[in-house]
């Protein structure tokens, strides 16, 4: 790192302070939705939802953790969490015994597919609305940039 910092600009500052609290602030509410209404937490919801994505409503617990960016650490606590809930089980994996999958139970199932219509609601309600399809083209370029150059660092 140079001895002299490179200091933001007011605009930079803007939009870097905006992206931290425009984050904060989905998150607590779509959260919040979720919680209240169906007794998911975020976490849960965004670990459901990768989960039905994948064939067979599976994933290696790598595979999961690198998709959701979480330590591994974070992520075996929070399905434990969530098995004890009856939301997930983990099941070994027959072709690597040090390796196991996450899987969707019926109960898991049935959560996401009760909650996904108001995650959506929730979507458009606190941020597509707000937003010109232009605006939003622009943002998933923004997003799918920075999260590409900052893989693996």
């Amino acid at each position: 790192m140079s001895a002299d910092p490179r200091w933001l600009t007011a605009t930079e500052e803007r939009a870097w302070r905006g992206l931290l609290r425009m984050h904060d602030l989905l998150v607590d509410r779509a959260g919040r939705s979720m919680q209240e209404g169906f007794g998911l937490s975020a976490a849960d919801y965004t670990v459901l939802a990768e989960l039905t994505r994948a064939p067979g409503d599976r994933l290696r617990v790598q595979e999961l953790a690198g998709v959701l960016d979480w330590e591994k650490s974070r992520l075996s606590h929070h399905l434990t969490r969530m098995a004890k809930r009856g939301l997930v089980v983990r099941e070994e994996c027959a072709d690597d015994r040090r390796g196991a999958f996450v899987v969707v139970t019926p109960a898991g199932r049935e959560a996401i597919e009760a909650a996904a219509p108001r995650h959506v609601e929730d979507v458009r309600r606190y941020f597509l609305n707000h937003l010109t399809p232009g605006q939003i083209t622009l943002l998933a370029e923004i997003a799918d940039t920075v999260i590409e150059n900052n893989k693996h660092r």
